[in-house]
């Protein structure tokens, strides 16, 4: 682990704004209103649940499935925290519902999708048969012999079943079986061998996974890849199963979450990155695992916080809403953020975040001082390897901001568009990519980019990342794309990838980040173009954060953007860069209109130009004018010598040849 912490007091010199955590009864209250809420739409005798709105892309059955599953996982919390005690109705509902949704004879509104029917049946599979082993004797106990052994047959498909992706799904099949097996059901010790051996070969080190092959890093990382092993080591007969390997899924766990707190806002705003944003606080989940597994490195009180942070964050901004329920968004509905395959049930996959219910009231977690994310009172710097990241938190405003030189979710040498919630080179806690349809044709905001004369943008999936490391206080990132404008084939299906289509190929763009408290100084170079692109035909443009609000005004000189208390801004430091805000409704999950400050430079292949990108959520009280940036040829690699906004000098030393290759 790379780091860098200051010690700086906030700019006006008092102590960090607090306020104390939730108290169990009050995180009690939460769920109980979530489920009343999502209750009043259930089928007659409680086998789906389907939530208002338009029917997801799965179709009407599977939002039913979905709505039942995902709040049962919050059900379960609650039942299995309160060991059964003053929760018999909560557990009775759900009883009936299993026994309508499995027994093959119920009418279509009760009777679940089969995971022989869809392959969406099989998630929600593993919610039913986690929550069966949690509430075992509340649940299960009180089901029928006939409605038991309908259950076991209604599970048993995914025995032998390999269809399933190599991703976090792999837990879906270990976690069914496990439970098949402790009720005298059918079930794979080949599978089971199988889907841990996957999960272990997606292992990247200091406790990240990669969610697939594919170079993915988002909150699958702790929602799922880490949530499943904890939990799946305390079901019945796991501990049979798992040949010693809870050890290391902890220690993975462990050193996971001492990124994981530091990638939380002040505010409780989770990283802006990845796909199945509309999960929201299940971004919590990884916290309340920590505190089940009870690793070493992080407090109770910090883990207990963190979730505090997180859940609260979106209750603050509206989410529930008023009729007490989840839509597909971020703090509001807006369908776009959804994948294609979501529906009006799918957001409630937050129940995970609400995992510290199952938690009763005598365990420690509840008793233990609250402790302050670090964000809310330090600053920090660091660098997450396996994914390409390096980090900037500033606790004068609370916001945690990343580069990223190697997360696409596409395999490396692979030519795809960019997916906007992957492949951007900026994320914050403050800001969020854009994501209509232009978005996915041609990127703008945190990019950089060669332009043609129709105003395309090109994409960089899938880079090389040339190395990502925290050197004498500046968090360094690069990597090198072969940069290609894409044609999209037209789609109705989006998981997350970037769009596929037909790729013309306009050059190499080699790019690096240093970053340093609010600001990125961002290097980029045109190494060449291809072959029938002439450099007076493109130009390199360079995007900085995007800010919404219907108050954004534009900075003096056209470098920036101001909304309310968040300024973005870029300004040239070598070459001369033409400074330009663009506006564009409807693009932004966090509201209207999106407003993004871009650099236009003339291309001179070889010839290097940087431009300071600041994203701070208070006034500067320095001159970002007074920066500068220096560039040296040395010993292969290139000395960047760069005079910061507030007078710091730097000097990195940047590698341009990816790890493994000469040079």
């Amino acid at each position: 682990m790379t780091e860098h912490s200051g010690t700086a007091s906030r700019s006006d010199g008092t102590a960090p704004a607090t306020r104390g955590d939730w108290s169990r009864a009050e995180w009690v209250a939460f769920g109980d209103r979530m489920l009343a809420a999502s209750r009043r739409y259930a089928s007659p005798r409680h086998g789906h649940i389907t939530l208002p709105g338009a029917e997801g892309g799965y179709g009407h059955a599977v939002d039913g499935l979905e709505g039942f599953c995902r709040t049962l996982l919050l059900a379960g919390f609650r039942i299995a925290g309160e060991r059964g005690h003053g929760v018999d109705e909560l557990a009775e509902f759900y009883a009936q519902g299993i026994t309508a949704g499995v027994d093959p004879d119920s009418p279509d509104e009760e009777r679940w999708v089969r995971t022989t029917e869809h392959g969406q049946a099989k998630v929600e599979a593993a919610s039913t048969a986690l929550v069966l082993d949690m509430t075992r004797p509340w649940i299960w106990d009180r089901l029928t012999d006939r409605t038991q052994q309908q259950v076991v047959e209604y599970l048993s498909p995914v025995v032998g079943d390999h269809d399933y992706p190599k991703t976090n799904w792999l837990w879906f099949r270990v976690v069914v079986e496990t439970f098949l097996r402790s009720v005298g059901g059918p079930w794979s010790a080949d599978d089971i061998a199988a889907d841990l051996a996957l999960h272990d070969d997606l292992y990247r080190g200091d406790g990240w996974y990669s969610d697939g092959y594919e170079r993915s890093y988002d909150h699958y990382v702790g929602w799922a890849m880490h949530l499943y092993p904890v939990l799946w080591s305390r079901m019945t007969g796991a501990a049979d199963l798992s040949q010693g390997r809870t050890a290391t899924d902890i220690a993975r766990l462990d050193r996971f979450l001492l990124d994981a707190v530091r990638l939380v806002g002040a505010d409780g705003a989770p990283m802006f990155q990845g796909r199945s944003l509309i999960y929201r606080f299940a971004a919590a989940a990884p916290f309340w695992v920590g505190a089940i597994a009870g690793v070493p490195s992080t407090s109770l009180g910090q883990l207990r916080h963190a979730a505090d942070r997180v859940v609260r964050h979106f209750v603050d901004h509206g989410a529930p809403d008023e009729r007490g329920l989840l839509t597909m968004g971020w703090h509001h509905e807006w369908r776009q953020l959804a994948q294609s395959y979501s529906g009006p049930s799918s957001p409630y996959w937050a129940s995970k975040g609400m995992l510290g219910l199952a938690l009763p009231a005598d365990h420690p977690v509840w008793a233990a001082p609250s402790e302050p994310l670090p964000s809310e009172h330090r600053d920090a710097l660091f660098a997450v390897g396996p994914a390409g990241w390096v980090v900037s938190a500033t606790m004068d405003d609370g916001i945690v901001r990343l580069a990223n030189h190697g997360t696409d979710h596409a395999r490396e040498g692979s030519t795809v568009g960019d997916s906007p919630a992957y492949a951007r080179i900026g994320y914050s806690t403050a800001t969020a990519p854009l994501l209509d349809e232009e978005a996915w044709l041609s990127p703008l905001e945190q990019a950089a980019a060669l332009v043609d004369v129709t105003g395309r943008a090109t994409h960089r999936a899938a880079m090389t990342l040339l190395g990502a490391a925290v050197v004498d206080g500046v968090g360094a990132a690069g990597s090198r794309a072969q940069a290609h404008w894409l044609d999209a084939t037209e789609t109705t299906t989006h998981h997350g990838s970037g769009r596929d289509g037909l790729v013309t190929a306009a050059g190499v763009l080699t790019v690096f980040s240093l970053l340093r408290g609010p600001w990125e100084v961002r290097l980029v170079r045109v190494d060449a173009l291809a072959d029938g692109v002439d450099a007076g035909s493109v130009t390199l443009r360079v995007g900085g954060w995007p800010l919404v609000g219907p108050a954004v005004a534009v900075l003096p000189g056209g470098h920036g953007v101001v909304s309310g208390r968040a300024y973005s801004t870029v300004r040239s430091l070598l070459g001369t860069g033409l400074p330009a805000v663009t506006g564009r409704r409807g693009a932004s999950p966090l509201g209207d209109p999106a407003h993004v400050p871009t650099l236009t430079f003339p291309v001179r292949v070889g010839a290097w130009v940087a431009a300071l990108v600041g994203l701070s959520g208070v006034a500067s009280t320095h001159e970002e004018g007074r920066s500068r940036a220096e560039l040296l040829e040395r010993d292969g690699g290139l000395d960047a010598v760069v005079t910061w906004p507030d007078g710091v000098r730097t000097s990195t030393h940047l590698s341009v040849e990816a790890p493994g290759n000469a040079g």
